[in-house]
């Protein structure tokens, strides 16, 4: 069997792709890359196969002939070919275009229902990729290179050399696109193919393989960092939250680590300056009782107190109002409140936390809101003589900043009656029997 065709057979069965019922799309450019792939694919697999097109439209009448070729290719290898052409607006970046590739990607993984999309990187664009990396920046995870399988994108070309697919192309008199864009050297990418790996070349004619072997060797390490840094969050998470002064037990360059996982875990970009501006917050801000934050996008932060560190999102759901007059049962928003006449003796009292509370409005008309917390809010504490203010009470409960705006309250105009979830106020407290119970709780599903 063929090099290429026995390669892509053997990453089909370890990745367990070569189920019959599964749909293959295979990004397909019309390149070198792409079109040995693809003819590959088709040679050693019945499976239902749906080339990708994307055109990007910078090169006019070019752009379209590649188009073309790619139509005339894949109708005589009885593959089915999927095309889109973008707006000419689209910047001519390198960034801009992959992220208009990788929306696509993701456009067509919807429409024909599949998560399986080959990518044709090689041998030689990892090599190009970690020269890259190093030239602005990167640590170990970084020489890793490019990943054979990342969420739906498998790279089953990956220890082939731009060499072989060649001579692939050639032997099956197969008549690639040549993209005359790819000998522009303004493209950082281009510029590392024909200028910095030639001259690499005189120093190590090998180099293809040698900067490949040191992504193996990072990939194979990164996975033993790894290992020992999920053993040691084990020992130092709670409830999801790392422990903040265990953090700071840990050695600095573990801390950096463990930051580092944050950006990975919530799919955010990184680099060292980032890490090490987080490490700093959480240093500066390890000695708070209410927190501190920290925006990482525009909806997630990171949340830093004496006691935890986590990554908050922003709660965009609307919390629900209820107007109180008398008693009964309200409704809104999936949220249920019962105030209820309630003359007994209570032998044991719930705790704050349960959301009921036994009261006595004997003094005071039902005549409450429930509602989030507003400016000027002043509550007075049961069992205190006087009344403070609700910021300095939640405060006193230690409620991180970050959920204050989630807390709902029963209130008359300014007045606090009930933190529901936290406690009372003095004036509602029962001295023998209570008057009523209050009830706060989820609706069920």
């Amino acid at each position: 069997m063929n090099k290429i065709h026995q390669t892509i057979k053997s990453f089909l069965e370890t990745y367990d792709l070569n189920k019959p019922d599964l749909i293959y799309l295979v990004a397909f450019s019309g390149g070198f890359d792409s079109m040995c792939l693809l003819n590959g694919l088709k040679k050693i697999s019945k499976n239902k196969i749906i080339a990708l097109h994307l055109n990007h439209n910078w090169r006019g009448a070019e752009s379209d002939a590649e188009e073309e070729n790619c139509k005339v290719f894949c109708k005589s290898i009885g593959v089915d070919l999927y095309c889109e052409k973008l707006s000419k607006d689209i910047p001519h970046t390198e960034t801009a275009a992959r992220e208009a590739r990788y929306e696509f990607f993701e456009k067509c993984s919807k429409k024909f229902s599949t998560n399986i999309i080959f990518t044709a990187h090689n041998k030689n664009d990892n090599a190009e990729t970690l020269i890259y990396r190093l030239c602005i920046g990167t640590g170990t995870s970084g020489l890793q290179g490019i990943s054979p399988h990342r969420d739906k994108f498998y790279r089953p070309l990956l220890n082939i050399t731009r060499a072989d697919i060649e001579t692939y192309c050639k032997d099956y008199q197969l008549n690639p696109n040549s993209d005359s864009s790819n000998s522009d050297i303004k493209y950082k990418r281009n510029y590392i193919r024909s200028k910095v790996l030639p001259i690499l070349k005189e120093v190590n004619p090998n180099v293809i393989d040698a900067i490949n072997s040191l992504s193996k060797v990072a990939t194979e390490e990164n996975e033993i960092i790894t290992e020992y840094t999920n053993k040691v969050l084990e020992k130092i998470t709670e409830d999801k939250k790392i422990k903040t002064q265990k953090f700071l037990n840990q050695t600095e360059a573990l801390q950096k680590r463990i930051i580092y996982n944050l950006f990975i875990t919530n799919k955010l970009d990184y680099d060292r300056t980032k890490i090490l501006n987080l490490l700093n917050f959480i240093k500066e801000n390890s000695n708070s009782k209410s927190g501190k934050t920290c925006s990482l996008t525009t909806d997630l932060w990171l949340y830093t107190s004496d006691k935890y560190i986590e990554v908050i999102k922003k709660d965009t759901q609307n919390l629900p109002y209820f107007h109180i007059t008398k008693e009964g049962k309200y409704e809104n928003s999936g949220y249920i409140f019962e105030l209820e006449r309630f003359d007994k003796n209570i032998i044991k009292y719930p705790k704050d936390t349960d959301n009921i509370a036994y009261i006595n409005l004997s003094q005071i008309p039902i005549d409450f809101e429930i509602r989030p917390r507003q400016d000027g809010d002043i509550i007075k504490p049961f069992g205190l003589d006087g009344t403070q203010k609700l910021k300095k009470y939640l405060n006193s409960k230690k409620i991180p900043n970050h959920q204050k705006d989630n807390l709902l309250f029963l209130a008359k105009d300014n007045e606090i009656f009930w933190a529901i979830g936290l406690g009372i106020s003095d004036k509602i407290k029962v001295i023998s029997k209570p008057t009523h119970r209050m009830k706060f709780y989820k609706k069920e599903n």
